[in-house]
């Protein structure tokens, strides 16, 4: 299927920052990452979201991943960055280094900064929105951020900023579906919650989903074969990876804390926090080792 920026689709991977011991972030281990996805066949890569702890990076630390995931992708695979920041100046910045690296897309998160209503955030992201021309997504995860747009505002903001097109969801696949609905398919979605209900996400109009890379290539094998027809297999794919994914997604924190292991036990590397962090216990990191055998090692 050839790539609409307008339209993503397919399993996108969003990278986890990995730091080294001296908690700055490690390159050869991010390009490692980087690797992984690409072999495991995703059809998009993303990063600066909640899974790249973007709140605990500085703004030169966000270009910095920007600067690197450009360098380390092939370019025929799209690229999305989150847009993280508190005010509408420093997103336009973020943009603005976005495009420089080549991304197709980007996400906008609301600024995490006290609780406004809804009129507060469309008007924000309107300003930002304008400052591009590319593609912009909203990052809608009401139980992640404590604040989110309903469709009504969704469908506003698209009318006052067309580019504004795409919806990241973080909700159950009921949620979902209500979204779609309420505003008419103006929007592409997908959604993440580390690949909970994937097969339905994609049954109730999903394009996608955008995923953390612990099991990536599960997700983007699950995906494929749904396309193609062959729902059973997906099912069983999909089936094969829920025990683990209901291990992580037990919360943001907790997904870094093991979701993060899990993906650097199947890839042979050393995960390393940067403080403040949840710590892994010792009944946390003999499953995070059981599901990684189960697994096995990544594509090579």
């Amino acid at each position: 299927m050839s790539f609409d920026p307008r339209k993503p689709h397919g399993i996108h991977a969003i990278l986890y920052a990995l730091f080294d011991r001296n908690e700055e972030l490690d390159r050869k281990a991010m390009r490692r990452q980087t690797e992984i996805c690409i072999a495991s066949g995703v059809h998009g890569l993303a990063a600066l979201g909640l899974a790249t702890e973007v709140s605990k990076l500085g703004e030169h630390e966000r270009c910095q991943i920007m600067d690197w995931l450009a360098e380390d992708r092939v370019l025929s695979i799209p690229l999305a960055f989150t847009i993280y920041g508190s005010s509408v100046a420093e997103q336009i910045r973020q943009v603005r280094h976005a495009e420089k690296a080549g991304a197709d897309w980007v996400i906008l998160q609301p600024p995490m900064v006290g609780a406004y209503g809804a009129r507060e955030y469309i008007d924000f992201f309107i300003r930002v929105a304008n400052a591009t021309s590319i593609p912009v997504g909203i990052q809608n995860a009401p139980a992640f951020f404590g604040r989110s747009l309903q469709s009504a505002d969704l469908v506003e903001l698209n009318t006052q900023a067309p580019n504004v097109c795409i919806v990241k969801g973080e909700g159950p696949v009921v949620d979902i579906a209500h979204l779609l609905a309420a505003t008419e398919n103006r929007f592409t979605v997908l959604n993440g919650r580390a690949g909970l209900e994937l097969i339905d996400n994609l049954k109730i109009g999903c394009t996608g989903l955008i995923l953390a890379p612990d099991m990536i290539d599960y997700a983007v094998k699950a995906y494929d074969l749904y396309r193609s027809g062959h729902e059973e297999e997906a099912d069983r794919i999909y089936r094969t990876i829920l025990p683990a994914i209901v291990y992580t997604m037990q919360g943001i924190e907790n997904l870094i804390c093991y979701g993060k292991r899990l993906f650097a036990a199947r890839a042979g590397i050393e995960v390393y926090d940067r403080a403040p962090a949840m710590r892994p216990t010792a009944t946390g990191t003999k499953l995070v080792k059981q599901f990684a055998d189960n697994l096995g090692r990544y594509p090579s």
